[in-house]
Parts: C-alpha cells; sequence; structure tokens
C-alpha cells in the first residue's frame, strides 16, 4: 500500500471519532446544565471553560471570544471556521481525506461521510442546533455510529482496514482520556475521603454519558458515582469498548497485524511504545492514578499517545527513498498532529 494511501485512511477515521467525541461532550454538557440552577456568568464560566481546555484550545478560544458561554462554546466546537477541531473542520478534513483514496473505500462508506459534510454545511444544520441541539448532536453521533458498521460490513480486512482502525482507537483513546480529564479538579485532595455532593455526582455521571458508558459503569459499579471507579473504569477496563485500555489493546494488535511481527516482539518504535503503554495499563490501579494527581497523569498519557502517532507515521508514512514530497508530507503530518489537540502540560 502507498504511504499517502495509508496517510488518508488513517487520518479520515481519527477526524471522525474526533467529530464524534467532541459532539458526545458538548451535548452532555448542555443538558448538564439543566440540572442545576441559578447560574451566574462566572458559573456558567466556568462550566464551559473547561471543555475547552480539554482540547488544548484555551488561547485560540480567548482570542475569538470574550467570554465562555453555551453559546461561544459551542459555536467554537461545532462551526467555528478558525478551530481545526471543531465538527465541522473534522468531518471536512475526513472527507477530503476520504476522496483522496475514494478507490480505497466503499461507495457506502463515502456516500455517508459524504452526506454528512453536506449537512454540516447546510443552513439546515445550525438551524436544528437552535432548535434542538439534542437532536443535531444525535445526527453526528449515529452517523458515526453507522459509518463504523459499514466499514465492518463492507470494507476488506486489508492494509487500509488495518490503517483505518489504528487511527479510530488511537482518537478514542486520546479523547476518552481529555473528557475525563475535563472533572479533574473536582477530585479532593490525597488523603481528603471528601463524599461527593449532589452536584459532584452529576458531573462525574455526565462524564460517564459523554462516553456512552453510564450503562456498562452501572452493570459494574451500581449508580454510586465515585470519582476514582469512574476514573479507573474509563481509562482501566479491559472491556469497554470506549476505554483507554481497550482502545490501547486494540492499537497493539492492529500495529502488529500491520507488520505480520508475533504479540510478544516488535519491528518499530510504534509497536514498541504501543506494547510498552499497553503493559502500563494493564499493571496500573486506580489508587496509583490518583495518588500521581489525575491531570498529571493524563497529561503523560496523551503524550504517549501522540508518540505512537508519531512513531506510526516515521515507519509507514514518512519513506526517504520512496517520493521526494518527503519533506511536504512531513509537514503536513506535523500539523496534523497539531490538529490533534496534542497539548500536554496545560
Amino acid at each position: 500500500m502507498l504511504s499517502r494511501v495509508a496517510n488518508s485512511l488513517y487520518w479520515m477515521n481519527r477526524y471522525l471519532e474526533r467529530a464524534d467525541n467532541t459532539a458526545r461532550l458538548v451535548d452532555v454538557n448542555l443538558q448538564l446544565l439543566l440540572d442545576h440552577r441559578a447560574l451566574d456568568e462566572k458559573t456558567l464560566a466556568g462550566h464551559w471553560i473547561p471543555i475547552v481546555q480539554s482540547a488544548g484550545d484555551e488561547n485560540l478560544f480567548t482570542s475569538l471570544h470574550a467570554r465562555a458561554t453555551g453559546k461561544t462554546v459551542t459555536e467554537f466546537l461545532v462551526f467555528q471556521p478558525e478551530n481545526t477541531n471543531s465538527i465541522l473542520a473534522a468531518v471536512s478534513q475526513a472527507r477530503e481525506n476520504a476522496r483522496m483514496v475514494r478507490d480505497q473505500i466503499t461507495s457506502e462508506v463515502w456516500e455517508e461521510i459524504n452526506r454528512l459534510y453536506l449537512f454540516l454545511r447546510s443552513p439546515a444544520a445550525r438551524q436544528r442546533l437552535d432548535s434542538s441541539p439534542i437532536e443535531f448532536f444525535q445526527e453526528i453521533k449515529t452517523s458515526s455510529l453507522y459509518l463504523q458498521g459499514l466499514t465492518n460490513a463492507t470494507v476488506l480486512r486489508n492494509e487500509g482496514w488495518l490503517f483505518q482502525q489504528v487511527g479510530k482507537y488511537l482518537e478514542r483513546a486520546d479523547k476518552t482520556s481529555r473528557i475525563l480529564d475535563v472533572r479533574h479538579a473536582s477530585l479532593p485532595a490525597r488523603g481528603e475521603p471528601v463524599p461527593v455532593s449532589q452536584a459532584g455526582a452529576l458531573e462525574w455521571a455526565a462524564v460517564l454519558r459523554s462516553c456512552s458508558a453510564w450503562d456498562a459503569y452501572k452493570s459494574i459499579h451500581g449508580a454510586d458515582v465515585q470519582p476514582a471507579l469512574v476514573a479507573e473504569f474509563l481509562l482501566l477496563s479491559p472491556d469497554f469498548p470506549r476505554s483507554v485500555r481497550f482502545c490501547v489493546q486494540w492499537v497493539n494488535t492492529l500495529l502488529r497485524g500491520i507488520s505480520g511481527v508475533a504479540a510478544d516482539r516488535f519491528s518499530n518504535d510504534a509497536e514498541k511504545l504501543a506494547g510498552r503503554l499497553l503493559a502500563e495499563l494493564q499493571f496500573s490501579t486506580s489508587e496509583e492514578i490518583i495518588d500521581a494527581g489525575l491531570h498529571t497523569y493524563i497529561d503523560q498519557l496523551q503524550t504517549k499517545l501522540n508518540d505512537i502517532g508519531g512513531a506510526l507515521f516515521q515507519a509507514y508514512i514518512f519513506q526517504t527513498f520512496l517520493t521526494p514530497d518527503n519533506e511536504q508530507l512531513q509537514q503536513q503530518e506535523e500539523q496534523q498532529q497539531q490538529a490533534a489537540g496534542a497539548v500536554t502540560g496545560r
């Protein structure tokens, strides 16, 4: 497979997954406001600014908007043309990557990506967001699930499919960690077993709902929403499809599917880093994560996920002997990585 084809398939799925996760986060945050009363301007800003911070786009947001409100943050994360991580920008990039490899994907997948793109570009999209935000974000999430089903049902299980899945699971792991990071400031200090307030429980339940994890969490822990349990579930669960550990497990398997290397060996840095991160997640505990500081742990985790993505690019995309346009390709990849919101030490 040509490296440019692999690159386009990889980023097509990363951008689609990004749009889906952004829709989940904004949707749940809007619904969470319904459970709060008498919100003043300062409280509202405190409710919305962590959403922007989780994407690493706070500086860009403040340069475009004077205040963090539901309207400004939603506009920034959904339609803002200057924001390369907005839903519209992500879907547009996914469509462009799909267009460049039109012969590598099925007509069903292309038609759905194109349909979603045209919907977001139409006046009907803004009208639906204004009239019924729940229906608008459900449209994005449903399209994402439909595309995943179409990919699994119609696409050959070849190298192209493997690169698509690696992109999806790397992006999902990153975004699950960022969604969890939104509420890290509400954790009590180490050694202070402070009971979770009703408002705190609602916020942590919203984190679970953002990841479609509420029902799965309840099946294990019941309705007892404890921050440490939520963090453990979303980071370390081996069985929940949106947990970081589950995603990294798949990344590790898929990378070895591309190279044909056995599970206990590696042939490039991407496989080495993925295997190492998986081992760390398999032998970590929620107590260790909380003691280290959830925000610090997530920052380090995101750096490791970004390192896997960078090593994947070096191993398969940036081939110095294949094309005279390597410098331009590398610059494009670096721009894509920056657009992924890979910001640490916030």
